[in-house]
């Protein structure tokens, strides 16, 4: 069971990281994210249903080097010819992805040429074709440099043949996403039926289903199509050439009708388009992804979207209230276990659902389902730092993160303050006025030359064990071990008023310590002929920065600057003065009344211009 608390964040982190995915999926960063996923989906599934309603007569290369004696502008004749025969194959309906913008003769006629009968009717066999019925020509949009959209139609010859008028035009513009990729189409640019506004796949498709094309709405595959300007996803069948295509030139041949490939046209609805080598009209899609990405033609696409409303597969999305259903109740069971869950396996658990919501996500899209990918991941992601921050700044966890950072370096008694205390130690860097002591063993180079690997470990263990308890006696930090030196901190992280009196103390007993220590080692290392041991000790008091220092993989909780350069100094004039103990004249001040001192000497330290006065330090009065 929750407790009250933990049950009202659990209430609060499954709002604001739901609350934060919706807004940030609905944001163009956000959608871009979720057709990534979408267009992966394409990829991932290869073929998803084979066509059973399109074809494509692709004019390809084959069909350019057989024409290749006939400029383009006059292929009327041969266009002509490919439609008959698609009508004799039974084709239901034709589309010709070819935009002339002036027939033939008509471009002749300007010439004033002389006349004669091949001028008068070398465009016949495509008359012939579309007076028949059952073709589709293109119209495109086009934008002025001056602003406005015009619309680019076919010759008046070829209008004035058309059975159905302007329901016998559709606008070829494809409509790419911000990342060029064709995903929507629009069924109509423009609402009004008096008006050429119908696309070219849906004029295609109302013909094969032998709809109205003047209507307000039309009925196919189950589906309810209405005439109004609002962008359709389209059900791609697979990757380029999933769609049938047949070459034109193959239409172009005496015994084309008895080609199986031709008479597998019947029934279908048959785009004419170009996809040949110098054609510009290929076009990225969500299967331009990856090593293998390539570009669909343009006919290729238009006959995906005639397949998408026939077959009544548009890919939708889910509606509002199921998205949101199934993104609170997946947050609000991840939520609840973060909060169970010790810290690392809640980490690993938000890793492990962010990894597997896409496999339903795809499982859903083989049912032409889009389930969003990224809000969930992103809710799911949102909803474990916040449960981690509402962990993280507990005072439990506030006392665990004091005891480990500071419990190696400090006393218990330390410790305690820390805890009590209101003001924490600030982690991003502080400037305070601090003692700091360093110290160091005399001849530690000879000893250790005269000692094996084993044998300096163990001494310099007993050492440190020593030596370090006057400083944490006196509440000083042991900052850090720098080989056989030692380097201690007195006014941080507890700011002691008095620390540099407590550093004095610490360093009188760290004194003593190593003139005891000195037995220990004649009696652990007999006649091994090394150095009498001893050590000398530096103390300075001034600012320093105090924080949390290093880099992400590892910090220490340290001082810096010219306060500690200073009393490393210190420590190494100690032997050049022949005595233990040498502090600045600035801890002596601080430290007040009873310090008892011996020689006194001004001396230069590298990295400062100005001489330091300096104390040997023989006692301290209670």
């Amino acid at each position: 069971m929750l407790k009250a608390n933990q049950f009202l964040q659990l209430l609060v982190v499954v709002a604001l990281a739901c609350a934060v995915a919706v807004g940030t999926e609905r944001t163009n960063w956000g959608r871009s994210l979720e057709t990534f996923y979408s267009d992966y989906w394409h990829i991932l599934a290869g073929v998803r249903y084979r066509p059973a309603h399109t074809a494509v007569v692709s004019v390809d290369d084959e069909t350019l080097l057989a024409l290749k004696d006939d400029p383009m502008a006059f292929w009327a004749p041969h266009f002509g010819k490919a439609i008959d025969a698609l009508r004799q194959a039974g084709a239901r309906v034709v589309g010709l992805d070819v935009l002339y913008q002036v027939s033939s003769e008509g471009w002749l006629r300007k010439l004033d040429l002389p006349d004669s009968e091949i001028s008068r009717s070398y465009d016949a066999p495509l008359r012939a074709a579309l007076a028949s019925g059952d073709t589709i020509l293109i119209t495109h949009l086009v934008e002025r440099k001056g602003g406005g959209l015009e619309l680019l139609t076919p010759p008046p010859d070829q209008l004035l043949l058309l059975p159905g008028g302007l329901s016998d035009l559709g606008i070829a513009n494809l409509q790419p996403d911000g990342d060029a990729r064709v995903r929507q189409f629009l069924p109509v640019a423009d609402p009004d039926p008096g008006k050429a506004g119908a696309s070219f796949a849906l004029q295609l498709a109302l013909r094969a289903a032998g709809k109205d094309p003047l209507a307000r709405e039309w009925e196919i595959a189950g589906r309810r199509l209405k005439r109004e300007v609002r962008p359709l996803n389209i059900g791609y069948t697979g990757p380029p050439g999933t769609i049938p295509t047949l070459s034109m030139q193959v239409l172009l041949q005496p015994q084309a009708l008895a080609d199986p490939a031709v008479r597998a046209l019947k029934g279908k609805v048959v785009i004419v388009s170009a996809d040949n080598t110098g054609n510009a009209d290929r076009h990225f899609t969500p299967y331009s992804r990856g090593a293998n990405a390539a570009q669909m033609a343009g006919g290729e696409i238009h006959a995906n979207i005639v397949e998408t409303i026939l077959s009544g597969r548009f890919p939708a999305t889910l509606p509002l209230a199921a998205e949101l259903a199934w993104l609170v109740s997946l947050v609000a069971l991840a939520t609840l276990l973060f909060l169970k869950l010790p810290v690392r396996w809640s980490a690993a658990f938000a890793a492990g659902m962010v990894a597997i919501v896409p496999l339903p996500a795809f499982a859903a899209f083989g049912f032409d389902l889009l389930v969003p990918v990224f809000e969930p991941q992103l809710a799911l992601a949102a909803a474990f730092l916040m449960t981690l921050f509402f962990r993280l700044t507990g005072e439990e966890r506030e006392r665990a993160r004091i005891r480990q950072m500071f419990g190696r370096y400090v006393s218990d008694e330390v410790v305690a303050k820390l805890l009590s205390d209101r003001r924490r130690p600030e982690l991003g860097g502080e400037a305070l006025t601090v003692t700091v002591l360093f110290s160091d063993i005399r001849n530690f180079t000879t000893i250790s030359e005269k000692l094996d690997a084993r044998d300096v470990v163990e001494m310099l263990n007993a050492y440190f064990t020593r030596v370090c308890e006057p400083i944490l006696a006196q509440g000083g930090t042991v900052d850090k071990y720098i080989g056989d030196a030692v380097m201690a901190v007195f006014g941080s992280p507890v700011q002691y008023p008095d620390h540099a009196r407590r550093a004095l103390r610490a360093a009188l007993g760290m004194a003593k310590a190593a003139s005891e220590f000195r037995q220990w080692m004649a009696a652990r290392f007999p006649g091994r002929q090394l150095p009498e041991f001893g050590i000398g000790v530096g103390v300075n008091t001034g600012e320093a920065v105090i924080g949390d220092i290093g880099t992400p993989r590892r910090k220490e909780f340290t001082a810096i600057g010219d306060t500690v350069n200073a009393a490393s100094r210190l420590e190494g004039a100690t032997k050049e003065l022949h005595c233990v103990i040498l502090a600045a004249e600035s801890t002596v001040r601080a430290a007040g009344q009873g310090v008892k001192t011996g020689r006194s000497d001004e001396i230069k330290v590298k990295g400062k211009t100005e001489p330091i006065r300096v104390h040997e330090i023989v006692d301290l009065a209670d």
